[in-house]
């Protein structure tokens, strides 16, 4: 794991310098966004193995938090994805306790409830701009202002950094006390508390750290395009995405999210360009294709694929 993290933290340095265009670099930032999104979903959907659907919320939160307080306090945008992080880990202990005393379908159905709850607030929330959205502010390029204008490469970096940082969290988790307990809840929650395993707190602690991830994601994705809106940061089809990013590239494992939004999200744009799917959601139909097809021939995703070819360890 640690030589194929190195070997991928060497990539995302050289991309810019191979591929100096603005196109090549937001789809690297895309597959970078979706990659840290899906790590995020891992840790609760892949390690505790609680589906969750409803991950927009904590994307939207801390899109919404950070807008906020950069237009109403004058705040950093730093110090907003620390404060949208708060946000969406209070968030997340709210919705968790409840929701965590159903399982299967019926959590993730709740959480589907409750994220298109939250994105019909917010599009009737006059102070978040209601259905017409919020420009951020445009300050003085800088990382400490986390705006680039002239070039993408200042995102690329600032994203990389958060997509490594997450990487390294999730596989230091996964081999800690936490990822044996999720694991053991994953697998069998009756048997797991039968033996002392404080299954609701370590679901929670999933929840909890997911959400901040994901509230750092959109955070990031505001400071990016400078205009957030309910209809780009609190759709279902963002918290689905987000699951089928884990899903393809293999659920459970520190490097499937990778995986799976390297293919995903390069596919998604050829299709919007070769069969117009921008229209007809024709990316999503070859999305379910695609996970059809995995769970029948490859149910562990393409981190399994890559594991029988001898590319990763467990």
């Amino acid at each position: 794991m640690k030589i194929a993290l190195a070997i991928l933290a060497a990539a995302a340095l050289g991309f810019p310098f191979v591929f100096r265009g603005p196109y090549p670099q937001h789809l690297a930032i895309l597959v970078m966004l979706y990659a840290l999104l899906g790590s995020a979903w891992n840790l609760l959907g892949g390690f505790a193995g609680q589906v969750s659907l409803g991950q927009a919320i904590f994307f939207g939160a801390g899109a919404y938090t950070s807008t906020l307080l950069a237009q109403h306090a004058g705040l950093s945008p730093w110090v907003g994805m620390i404060a949208g992080a708060l946000v969406a880990a209070a968030l997340a202990l709210a919705i968790g306790y409840p929701c965590f005393r159903l399982s299967g379908h019926y959590f993730a159905i709740a959480t589907i409830a409750i994220g298109e709850i939250a994105g019909i607030a917010v599009t009737n929330w006059d102070f978040g701009g209601g259905a017409v959205g919020l420009f951020l502010p445009v300050g003085t390029e800088g990382l400490l202002s986390f705006q680039f204008h002239r070039s993408k490469l200042g995102y690329y970096y600032v994203l990389a950094a958060m997509l490594l940082a997450t990487l390294l969290l999730s596989a230091w988790l996964r081999r800690g006390r936490a990822g044996y307990y999720w694991r053991a809840i994953r697998e069998d929650q009756p048997a797991a508390r039968s033996v002392g395993v404080p299954a609701l707190r370590f679901k929670q602690i999933a929840i909890v750290l997911s959400a901040a991830l994901t509230a750092c994601a959109g955070t990031f994705y505001a400071q990016y395009v400078l205009f957030i809106d309910p209809g780009s940061v609190l759709p279902l089809s963002l918290s689905i995405q987000i699951c089928l990013v884990a899903v393809l590239g293999g659920v459970g494992t520190v490097i499937g999210p990778l995986l799976g939004a390297l293919v995903l999200v390069p596919l998604s744009e050829a299709t919007r360009v070769l069969l117009g799917g921008s229209g007809r959601s024709l990316d999503l139909v070859v999305y379910g294709l695609l996970i059809m097809l995995i769970s029948v021939f490859e149910p562990a995703g393409i981190a399994g694929i890559a594991r029988r070819l001898g590319l990763t360890a467990r």
